[in-house]
This record gives structure tokens, sequence and C-alpha cells, in this order.
């Protein structure tokens, strides 16, 4: 499960080693440490890793197939999620270690920024090639970070970006070796840490309002 650790300002939330699937426990615990990270009013930034192969593979899907008569209810808090991260008042860095698939990917992209290890993982909205369309707020959330062509090129295709392309079509914005990852990381968000939270909290309301409101459509 997912472990909140302190380096004054910047907050690291490791999301475990695993596959780091959408499970409803897993949701409850980021949320979990979302609330600490922006409790108070001091300096404060956060990155969030995984460990091993992966970043996020996104939904639950066994979890999601067990408990069909809950899908819209699992579906409203992983896009409630996504617009928490998107607007969350504090600076935010994706630092993916690993494998980035499907809403594993939209939670990165939710972040401000994204790093990733050079050699390893892949960047992927598989979509396309596993016939689950995106919600319209998964869509708005994408689009509102991508450019045009990237988007077509990302959302369209299922392919599978290593390190370099993903930088290269802006999925990301930095890739680092992987001893270095997280030191990068940190290094993208501690100078921001300062920044007053109610302003960066607006600015961002009012950037994204159009993914926002089309993610909590169904919230």
């Amino acid at each position: 499960m997912p472990e909140l650790k302190h380096h004054d300002p910047v907050y690291v939330l490791d999301f475990g080693a695993d596959e780091n699937r959408f499970s409803p426990e897993w949701l409850e615990s980021v949320n979990s440490a979302l609330d600490t990270v922006t409790a108070g009013a001091a300096p404060a930034a956060l990155v969030t890793i995984g460990g091993g192969k992966f970043y996020s593979n996104g939904l639950d899907l066994a979890w999601l197939t067990a408990n069909g008569e809950r899908a819209g209810e699992y579906v409203a808090d992983v896009q409630e999620l996504f617009a928490r991260v998107l607007t969350l008042p504090v600076p935010t860095v994706a630092a993916l270690n690993g494998h980035a698939f499907g809403a594993g990917a939209m939670l990165a992209m939710a972040h401000d920024f994204r790093v990733m290890r050079e050699d390893r993982g892949y960047f992927c909205f598989p979509e396309a090639d596993i016939n689950i369309p995106f919600t319209p707020g998964m869509a708005a959330l994408i689009q509102g970070k991508l450019t045009p062509s990237a988007a077509v090129a990302s959302m369209t295709t299922g392919r599978r970006f290593g390190g370099p392309d993903a930088r290269e079509l802006g999925l990301v914005d930095a890739v680092a070796a992987e001893s270095k990852l997280l030191e990068q990381a940190d290094e993208v968000v501690r100078g921001l840490a300062g920044k007053d939270r109610g302003t960066l909290g607006a600015i961002k309301s009012t950037m994204y309002a159009t993914a926002v409101t089309a993610l909590r459509a169904t919230a």
C-alpha cells in the first residue's frame, strides 16, 4: 500500500512495489496521504513514485469485474482523484520508475510535471487496443495537458512510449537514470514549495476548469 514520507519541504508518496492498481483501498490510502500533504500552510511539494517495474497499471479490473454494480461509484472515485491531483494547491511531480498504463498514465498526467526513467518502462494509453473508450473527463484531462498532435499520437494508437520518445512527444518533461530519478523529481519541485497555496490552487482550478468539470460530472 502507498506510504508517505516527508523530506521537508517535499513529501514523497511511494505507491508501492506491485502494479499499484486503483483498488478502493488504494484510492483511500492515496487520498489520506493527500490530506496530510495539503494540511496546514507550511511550504510543501509532492513527488509520487512506484517501486519495481510499475508506476501504476491503473484501474483494478479484477475488482471492477467482481463488483460491476459499483462501477459508476468506482469510476467517479477514480476521476475525483484525478481532479484532486490536477488542482492540488502544492507543486506536484510524478517520478515514473516503470510502466504507467491507462489510468496510471492519466494519474501521472494530472501532476504538474513528469520525470521518467530513461531506460525501462512504458507510458501508454492502451484504450484503443483494449476497446475501452475514454470517458469525457479522462479525455479532457489528457487533452488539457498535451498538444493536439500529441493527444492523437498517444490516445488513438495504443502506442507504448519509452522515456526518450515520451519526452520528445511531450508526455513527460524529462528523463533520468533510475539511480537519479527521485533526486531529479525532487529538484523539479523543491524550489517551488513556498508558493502560496490559495493562489496556486486557484490558478490550477482556472487552467484546468474544463477537465475538472468533466471529471466531476459523474462524481
